[in-house]
């Protein structure tokens, strides 16, 4: 599922609060992995990445046949920390799980939180995707040169806005390509929306002068015109996308964005090797390696403590490029 239309976002939203569960039982055979009443957070609104990513999980989980049921709800607040907070509030509970990814590490950092992803059980990281530089249709910027052109000029008066809280990734990705183009990130009017479906309205109503998110967010709004493409953050172009990536625009950024799984503390180790069996299957299923492909995501599978040892990695890196832009 990709962003389409407030209308269509507000009726998912409707579905999932008050409809029957996401996913009923599948066909195949039970292999030990299904896990009755799993319950999937999304701790953003609908239609941002950590929304597509579980309900394209969850629904492609139905398609293999491994899972009972899994209804995906929608708990958003201070960029992932009040879902965050809900989670390890759950101490104990096997049937819930948290999409997350590297914007609930920054927006920990941020907002002081209280509970961090080192008090939660590690499940997997799933995938890795480039942001996208974006500006509505009727912009005046057509390139990425005409865009840092204008914001070199006056960084101020051109409001960039992101899906995440300072220190997530829409919010590092236009901090590091204001460095790399000699205007002080300090400069920079950021504008946080707590995930791709709140920021996708301002940049067509342009409140926003561009906006940084998830490839997969975008694609259909990129591919009906609606939105202009002038560049990818990523290490190489994006198949389809024609649009360069900063570096070949000859600025020297190459970042890219990430989102896993993870759950309550205090788990049994049969109830964690059962949800970490349950992503494992569902990663070699031939439904999730299309929804790879579709929506622009690369495979970055890692799960248990080596997945624990990479979040602590990137609470480090955080602190650090952070201390490094002054922010």
């Amino acid at each position: 599922m990709r962003l389409r239309t407030p209308l269509a976002l507000l009726s998912a939203a409707v579905l999932v609060l008050v409809g029957p569960p996401l996913l009923t039982a599948g066909s195949g055979t039970d292999t030990g992995t299904r896990i009755p009443g799993l319950r999937f957070m999304v701790p953003n609104t609908p239609g941002g990445g950590y929304d597509i990513t579980a309900r394209t999980a969850a629904k492609n989980a139905e398609e293999a046949g491994l899972t009972h049921n899994i209804e995906v709800f929608n708990l958003p607040g201070a960029g992932g920390t009040v879902g965050l907070s809900r989670l390890v509030s759950e101490h104990g509970n096997g049937k819930l799980a948290m999409s997350m990814g590297l914007g609930v590490v920054g927006a920990v950092r941020s907002n002081d939180a209280p509970r961090t992803l080192a008090d939660t059980t590690p499940i997997a990281r799933l995938t890795e995707e480039q942001d996208v530089i974006v500006v509505g249709k009727d912009s005046p910027y057509r390139t990425i040169d005409d865009l840092i052109g204008a914001w070199r000029e006056n960084p101020g008066k051109l409001p960039v806005g992101g899906g995440s809280s300072p220190g997530g990734p829409d919010h590092l990705a236009p901090m590091l390509m204001a460095r790399a183009a000699g205007i002080p990130p300090k400069q920079v009017n950021y504008i946080p929306f707590d995930g791709g479906g709140e920021l996708l309205a301002s940049i067509l109503g342009d409140k926003v002068a561009f906006g940084v998110s998830g490839v997969g967010e975008y694609l259909d709004q990129i591919e009906a015109g609606e939105l202009r493409l002038l560049a990818v953050t990523g290490p190489k172009r994006v198949p389809g996308l024609d649009a360069p990536t900063l570096e070949e625009a000859g600025y020297d950024v190459s970042f890219t964005n990430w989102r896993g799984i993870v759950a309550p503390p205090g788990l049994t180790d049969t109830e964690r090797r059962k949800l970490v069996r349950l992503v494992e299957e569902l990663h070699d299923s031939d439904e999730w390696r299309e929804s790879l492909r579709r929506n622009g995501w690369d495979d970055a599978f890692l799960t248990g403590e080596e997945f624990g040892a990479f979040l602590d990695a990137e609470d480090e890196r955080v602190v650090s490029v952070l201390k490094e832009l002054g922010l």
